[in-house]
């Protein structure tokens, strides 16, 4: 039997621990997996590409454990009641190559999202970062916003997207909930007036195109730009002139995957950026000074999704009454006959006290 995490089983553990709490925990677990970097296998994830969207496949291991993440990003969803963003997962025993655990993961995506942007933030920004800005208010801005708020001791944020009815969403959830009732919330009239004074802008848009949400002019010294919606080829958020902004420098998850996919894709191949993990375990300080603009190319990294895994098994494991099981894969008397499993047949016994096993019937006739 498989531990299962359905999105009845992942509601209740997100009552239980808390939203913001279960972000802390899964951002704590990422930081520790990102100093134990050279323990992975890393592949850039796998991508089927078509006109209206991209499904992938995010597989990563360090040799005890192994995960992948089935993802989906179709941005015309939202128009036909659809969600832009599915995805589940497995957690799996190297040893045995048995799986442990099978989660849903469109929630705990964008958990994890969250958990990677404040984690970077924590490690990039102005130490004194009170103001966010939220570009796109889709299906994963409140879970930004919680995080930022309780981990960064936010004081303001600023909402805009082109859609007024997800701002008033979002604002509506964020007056709801017990982490973010102390933010002041203004709701900008467009993306200049959001970033205008921001500490941290976060864009999170999804349209898959090569947008420009922030342009050039928009962008302060100082500034900590969390780059999120960008993320697969052809989608982008950031004019290529704020990258090459001689104050700014660009962090990215796992470079060979950014130089695909992220908003370093619009650069020349020898651009300069620095892998996270190089300033998680000290090689390459979070910033320099207080005026560089620091930008967080964030595309999505199998092994945030390890983390998130590891994070959920450990739960279950401590009470097992927060997943349910499910049978998916056989478990045999005898491990050579799958043949057993698959077919039912009434009566049928197996002699194992010969070389070949022989199948009788009840009455004794060889099958």
């Amino acid at each position: 039997m498989v531990d299962y995490i359905g999105i009845s089983d992942i509601r209740r553990i997100v009552r239980e621990q808390g939203i913001e709490s279960l972000i802390a925990q899964i951002a704590t677990q990422i930081e520790a997996d990102y100093r134990r970097w050279g323990a992975f296998e890393k592949d850039a994830r796998i991508a089927s590409h078509s006109p209206v969207g991209v499904i992938e496949l995010m597989p990563i291991s360090d040799g005890r454990h192994y995960t992948f993440k089935y993802v989906n990003g179709h941005p015309g969803n939202t128009a036909a009641g659809l969600l832009t963003v599915t995805a589940f997962g497995v957690l799996a025993d190297v040893e045995t190559g048995y799986p442990l655990l099978l989660s849903e993961l469109t929630i705990v995506t964008a958990l994890r999202t969250a958990a990677m942007s404040v984690l970077a933030a924590r490690w990039m920004a102005r130490p004194d970062a009170r103001v966010l800005a939220l570009i796109g208010n889709g299906a994963q801005s409140e879970f930004q916003a919680i995080a930022f708020a309780h981990q960064l001791g936010l004081r303001e944020v600023r909402l805009y997207d082109v859609d007024p009815a997800a701002s008033h969403k979002l604002e509506r959830n964020l007056l709801r909930s017990r982490a973010t009732q102390h933010l002041k919330i203004v709701r900008a009239t467009s993306v200049a007036d959001a970033v205008r004074g921001a500490d941290i802008v976060t864009t999170i848009t999804a349209d898959k195109r090569n947008a420009v949400i922030l342009s050039p002019e928009m962008i302060e010294p100082g500034m900590h730009l969390n780059a999120v919606g960008g993320d697969c080829p052809g989608k982008t958020e950031l004019h290529a002139d704020i990258l090459l902004r001689p104050d700014a420098r660009v962090v990215v998850e796992l470079e060979a995957q950014s130089r695909v996919e992220g908003e370093v894709q619009q650069m020349a191949p020898d651009f300069p950026v620095t892998e996270f993990e190089q300033i998680v375990r000290g090689a390459a300080p979070g910033r320099h000074h207080a005026g560089e603009v620091s930008i967080f190319d964030s595309v999505g990294f199998a092994l945030e999704d390890y983390s998130a895994l590891r994070v959920l098994h450990q739960l279950v494991q401590e009470d097992p009454r927060r997943a349910r099981q499910i049978d998916l894969v056989p478990d045999l008397d005898d491990p050579k006959d799958l043949y057993g499993a698959a077919v039912d047949v009434p009566g049928l016994s197996i002699r194992h006290d010969t070389p070949f096993a022989v199948a009788r019937t009840a009455g004794g006739a060889v099958q």
